[in-house]
């Protein structure tokens, strides 16, 4: 009865592992397939083009447009751009559209190899760029296809020792002057944008504006941790996956910030004063649109309206987030885990500011947890030791009783009475500890610190895959790139010897299947990042000596 209760128990532990990988990292439904909608950020308007408007909204300004042609939107030179560079970023904004058409992080790469390029924050296949402003009624006809004028002689800007700014204007057929002015620190990520409407035609002016924050979805990389339009809307993390924008594709409320995110960088508009706005998202595989939209004050003739906001496009930094003060830090999400992950993502942190190798990091906070533990672990071991002292007596009552099944389970029981053990205390503490695993295991694999973090030898990159050697050729159950998963291998190793140090069952079924275990686990982390299979091969070597103390001691 023993046995089978071990063996239920290993099957339950390795469902509740591959179960609970599967429910909160992996989104195994394919990404449905929409029919294609033009994305108004990033595609210019059809009518526009042919010489004539498209239909008018609510706005009071709109009468005009629906007969005349607007001049405006007839490009006569070419759009310039200008390339602004500070501490963390080099940035490029046309005078089309006034969009940030390139932003690359100079402190991070897009491989892990010295020489590769700088990260790039505004893909190519966004040819409309970042914060791209409309108004929802089109109350001002043109400005989905406005050419500004960038205020400034020099297309180069170093911000160095002071603020800096950039405004580009634009006014269109009826008069409506059109600003958007940014403001770049010498020593931030965040950016100042300021957008202002004067109002020098005949009519008053009322609609919302509308601000577009694009991004591109990696249906591969979306599988394994969120990615796709985020906003923080009336105190509450809204993160919608691109198959259920079809079901809700708007939320209302006070937005603190709204924009797109992926694994390790973010992209987002936050209001300086938040209110109440909405956010509208659209999807046209791979491209995800999100849109803030907000109500303007009736804008009457001779006068001029303005809206604050800052742009933020860089790296999901907990530190970094957090000295920012406008709950951008919220935008790190480790899910269900978030109350446990976020205080081991701060103790790795802690300890790499006292020893920077990140895999060192990784081990010292292992074994930190380790300790916290320890009381639960020796309880679990003891018990599996005890359970081993009467596997002999164990033995001899399913012989005496093997054709008699319901008196053999009434003398195990009576011989776990008797010598006062739990056949399940072995087990609970190890279930105790399932949070904190999961919390580990999304910490370590969301954790930006992570990414191009080299450890030691051919672990140059702990949020990838361990590999030596690259082979040219596919590996079964192997992701790319093709080498020798040498820690994995390892890990591997370190289970299959606990496994022998565990009590065994008496039937040789089970004890065959309980050996697999640790062969079947090691495939499924060959393809985990380095950093995690780190952590597990750790652990499983302070369990084995924690195991084999406790054995030792109680002998």
């Amino acid at each position: 009865m023993d046995e089978q209760k071990r063996l239920f128990t290993a099957i339950i532990l390795s469902i509740v592992v591959i179960v609970g990988w599967n429910f909160f990292f992996v989104d195994s439904k394919p990404v449905p397939q929409r029919p294609d909608k033009t994305i108004e950020s990033n595609e210019r308007s059809t009518a526009a083009g042919n010489g004539t408007m498209p239909m008018a909204g609510t706005g009071a300004l709109q009468t005009t447009a629906e007969t005349t042609p607007d001049t405006a939107v007839i490009q006569t030179r070419q759009a310039r751009t200008i390339h602004v560079s500070n501490r963390y970023y080099n940035l490029a904004v046309s005078e089309d559209g006034a969009t940030v058409r390139s932003l690359t992080l100079k402190d991070f790469r897009e491989e892990v190899e010295k020489d590769a390029p700088l990260k790039e924050m505004v893909p190519a296949t966004l040819a409309g760029g970042l914060f791209g402003v409309t108004l929802n009624g089109r109350s001002i006809p043109g400005l989905d296809t406005a050419l500004f004028t960038a205020q400034t002689e020099t297309d180069q800007i170093n911000v160095g020792q002071q603020e800096r700014s950039l405004t580009f204007a634009w006014t269109s057929a009826q008069g409506i002057v059109v600003e958007k002015i940014f403001t770049f620190s010498p020593d931030s990520y965040l950016i100042g944008f300021d957008l202002v409407l004067k109002n020098s035609s005949g009519m008053p002016l009322m609609d919302d504006i509308m601000i577009a924050i694009p991004g591109v979805v990696d249906e591969k990389s979306a599988r394994f941790s969120f990615e796709g339009p985020t906003t923080l809307i009336n105190g509450e993390l809204e993160e919608v996956k691109t198959k259920k924008i079809k079901e809700k594709d708007t939320y209302e409320g006070v937005v603190k910030w709204a924009g797109f995110t992926d694994r390790y960088f973010m992209s987002c508009l936050i209001p300086k004063s938040p209110a109440s706005a909405k956010v509208k998202l659209s999807f046209n595989d791979p491209v995800v649109t999100t849109r803030y939209v907000q109500s303007m004050e009736r804008l009457d003739p001779g006068h001029q309206i303005s809206y604050s906001f800052s742009l933020f496009m860089g790296p999901k930094s907990l530190k970094l987030l957090n000295g920012y003060g406008n709950d951008l830090k919220r935008a790190i999400n480790f899910g269900w885990f978030d109350i446990l992950a976020k205080p081991c993502l701060m103790g790795m942190n802690l300890i790499h500011g006292l020893i920077p190798n990140y895999g060192i990091a990784i081990m010292l906070l292992t074994l930190l947890i380790k300790i916290i533990f320890w009381p639960l672990g020796t309880k679990s071991y003891r018990s599996m030791n005890d359970m081993k002292k009467l596997q002999p007596l164990m033995m001899e009552i399913r012989e005496k009783y093997k054709n008699d099944k319901q008196q053999m389970n009434k003398e195990v029981m009576g011989l776990y009475k008797t010598y006062k053990v739990n056949p399940m205390s072995g087990c609970l503490p190890m279930l105790v500890q399932m949070p904190i695993f999961f919390a580990l295991y999304r910490m370590l694999y969301q954790a930006i610190e992570l990414r191009h973090a080299p450890f030691m030898g051919w672990i140059v990159d702990l949020s990838a895959p361990d590999r030596l050697f690259s082979f040219d050729f596919a590996i079964p159950f192997m992701q790319a790139p093709y080498g020798i998963p040498v820690l994995t291998i390892i890990m591997g190793a370190t289970m299959f010897l606990q496994q022998k140090m565990s009590p065994s069952t008496g039937d040789p079924t089970q004890a065959k299947m309980m050996m697999l275990m640790p062969l079947f686990m090691t495939f499924i982390f060959i393809n985990f990042p380095a950093g995690l299979v780190l952590y597990w091969l750790v652990n499983n070597v302070l369990s084995i000596g924690q195991q084999y103390y406790i054995q030792k001691k109680f002998a």
